[in-house]
């Protein structure tokens, strides 16, 4: 035989091998039907293995083989999306979604007996993903990140088994390029076995599974994440080229027909009465299924009609995450121990028996303060039901005064900071260290400024910095970027690779975007979103710093305190020799340029009448201001549009009496659509 022909033969063989294996990937973690025994699927993997290993110029990056294999990555880098992974609004209880579901008819105009036809499927508790596949071979996968980009975390999506490398021959043609958008989980009982394993090796454990979840798509080492048994289902579709879909649950179909994991739980219901019935269904049903769950997405079937709804700039119009109620349990109040923020704020912190909600043993809750504490009248020794806010934060509903013995204690905040003795200061409800060298704080303050939406240093957690404290090697977070080899070497735990890894962690950091500078800094009511604003605005550190009163409040999304926390931050000497310290030594501020945005609307005015159907009040005044328009609460004669919706009042007739211009909604929609795009990124 020819060497020619014998290699095609290989080829042939090793192809069959990977459509197999990918066969019965799909029937075993897909669909949890497997058709052949484990020893025969050991069998066709081991003789690909082979094949490949001995004609090792024909392995392809989508054959099985290569889901683990890539050495540690030494960042994660940003993928931008090709369409932005928008969050949901919430409705946290019944009439929350009846008003949505009222909002969607007068939108699309339909009488009210008129049916909308939803698809519905269960809110995991995941981490979101973005998946790019192209001919039906995956590309790259993403975090959600901020929306617009995330994080590289390609090797690691590799690794889950769930996830396929090569799209399934089906009958629906396979796109030549689409975003696949999906839910990476951790089933609850992997999430124990996990944590078993971590206390085991004196590792602290995993707080949930969606945190764990997230843990093990954050390695670096792909080869980690491997060991963690994760899983992912698709709930939807970004970018898409080549096929054409009518409907959401379409969609869904083709993706399971693919060989992606989609939720055998989705339905389609053609009323509000039938969102209830389900969200009931599986609110009652949430325990007995494998994977946290902490409500349901109802979503407008028909994707010609979402387009018609559209976007505001952070959420679909068509979409709504219908919450379920937080899960309560009683246990009992050991002790209330009052923790000190970055702020120098006094929170006082309940220590409870440890007890189970919603799949999370929770040991401590907040108390917020001090009238919070006594308006719920809860004492040491209480017995408490706790629940977890929103599913995430445990929270004290209230105390049970029915089950005290006489022996429970009240709490009164302390008259002295618990950390350095300092005095405490009252403001409103809140008491406040005042102490500036308090430990706490600077340790917490330590905390927040490395931490990921900050300065964003890999292996520097709380219990290092605690030593490095101790240690007398930083006084403030300047002094990180001073750190040498000998001040972290003889650190407990550090051998010489773990210190140059930190070293260099530490050195890629004096590089930092400015709204992430501006976070980092911890001024009051700046967080991350906020950080942004300010970036954009002013481009560079220096302008901000400069900018008056009067100029912070004129920004859209800045009240007056708000404007008088950045103010005041920028006049303070301390904030000053601290901003000048980081420079010194080595910071690096990527400023930006201030982008220079058409403004086709510079110079007129609006007045908005009755009610639209397209935006909000507010949105439809955000995207006139962001087009350099001004919206006006009444009508005069400098008034240049009138935009009238259902039911206008006295403005649309004193509009007619002065003959100013009058648009309807449609007519509005015309006059702004040019710009549309480009505004809802802004807004």
């Amino acid at each position: 035989m020819k060497v020619k022909d014998h290699l095609e033969d290989v080829k042939k063989r090793l192809e069959e091998l990977r459509e197999q294996i990918r066969y019965h990937d799909y029937r075993y973690y897909v669909l949890n039907d497997p058709e052949i025994s484990d020893e025969a699927y050991d069998a066709l993997f081991a003789e690909l293995k082979e094949l490949e290993e001995k004609y090792p110029e024909l392995v392809t990056p989508d054959s099985p083989t290569q889901r683990v294999g890539v050495p540690p990555a030494e960042e994660f880098k940003k993928i931008r999306h090709l369409t932005p992974m928008l969050s949901l609004e919430n409705a946290m209880n019944e009439s929350q979604f009846n008003d949505f579901h009222d909002r969607l008819r007068r939108f699309l105009n339909l009488a009210p007996t008129h049916p909308i036809e939803y698809a519905v499927e269960p809110k995991f508790d995941g981490v979101s993903a973005n998946l790019y596949y192209e001919n039906g071979v995956l590309v790259w996968a993403a975090t959600r990140g901020d929306g617009t980009e995330g994080e590289d975390i390609t090797a690691n999506i590799r690794t889950i088994r769930a996830v396929p490398l090569r799209f399934l021959h089906s009958e629906t043609p396979i796109p030549q390029r689409i975003e696949v958008r999906g839910e990476v989980l951790m089933e609850k009982d992997e999430f124990l076995a996990l944590n078993e394993e971590r206390e085991k090796e004196g590792l602290p454990p995993f707080a949930n599974p969606r945190n764990a979840a997230a843990g093990s798509l954050r390695q670096l080492d792909p080869n980690i994440t491997a060991q963690r048994k994760l899983t992912f289902y698709a709930w939807g579709v970004g970018y898409v080229e080549g096929v054409n879909f009518k409907k959401h649950s379409e969609m869904l179909d083709a993706l399971e027909s693919w060989g992606f994991p989609v939720s055998q739980l989705r339905k389609v219901v053609m009323s509000a009465k039938d969102v209830h019935q389900y969200h009931h269904e599986l609110e009652e049903r949430r325990e007995e299924f494998p994977f946290e769950m902490d409500g349901i997405v109802v979503k407008v079937n028909d994707l010609e009609l979402q387009g018609k709804l559209g976007w505001t700039a952070r959420a679909p119009r068509w979409a709504i995450a219908y919450k379920f109620r937080s899960q309560e349990a009683v246990t009992r109040v050991k002790s209330i121990r009052v923790q000190v923020g970055r702020s120098g704020i006094l929170t006082p912190v309940a220590i409870l028996e440890p007890v189970r909600v919603g799949g999370v043993i929770v040991q401590r809750a907040t108390l917020h303060n001090e009238s919070e504490v006594h308006r719920k009248d809860i004492r040491v020794g209480d017995y408490v039901v706790i629940h977890r806010a929103g599913d995430v934060i445990p929270e004290v509903i209230r105390s049970l005064p029915e089950r005290r013995t006489g022996n429970e204690t009240p709490f009164h905040m302390p008259d002295q900071c618990p950390s350095c003795g300092g005095p405490i200061v009252r403001e409103g409800a809140y008491h406040i260290c005042t102490n500036v060298a308090c430990p706490a704080k600077q340790r917490e303050y330590l905390r927040f400024f490395v931490s990921r939406e900050g300065f964003n240093i890999e292996g520097l957690g709380p219990k290092i910095l605690d030593r490095l404290i101790e240690h007398g090697k930083i006084h403030d977070a300047a002094d990180l970027f001073t750190l040498t080899y000998d001040d972290i070497i003889h650190l407990e735990g550090f051998a010489e690779k773990a210190t140059r890894n930190l070293l260099r962690n530490i050195e890629k950091a004096k590089t930092i975007p400015l709204e992430r500078f501006l976070y980092a800094l911890g001024i009051r009511h700046v967080g991350v979103k906020m950080a942004r604003v300010l970036a954009e605005h002013f481009g560079t550190l220096e302008a901000l710093m400069n900018a008056s009163y009067d100029e912070l409040s004129q920004i859209r999304d800045i009240g007056p305190e708000t404007a008088d926390a950045i103010f005041s931050f920028f006049r303070n000497k301390m904030n000053l020799e601290f901003i000048e310290k980081l420079k010194k030594v080595g910071v690096r501020i990527q400023e930006r340029m201030r982008e220079k945005v058409e403004k086709p609307l510079e110079g007129k005015s609006f007045v908005f009448t009755g009610e639209l159907k397209r935006w909000t009040r507010r949105e439809a005044q955000a995207l006139v201001e962001s087009l350099g328009g001004e919206v006006r609460s009444s009508v005069s004669r400098k008034t240049d549009f009138v935009v009238v919706g259902e039911r206008p009042g006295s403005k649309y007739r004193k509009a007619l009496q002065l003959g100013i211009k009058i648009l309807n909604e449609e007519e509005f929609y015309e006059l702004i659509r040019p710009y549309l795009r480009e505004t809802l990124e802004r807004v």
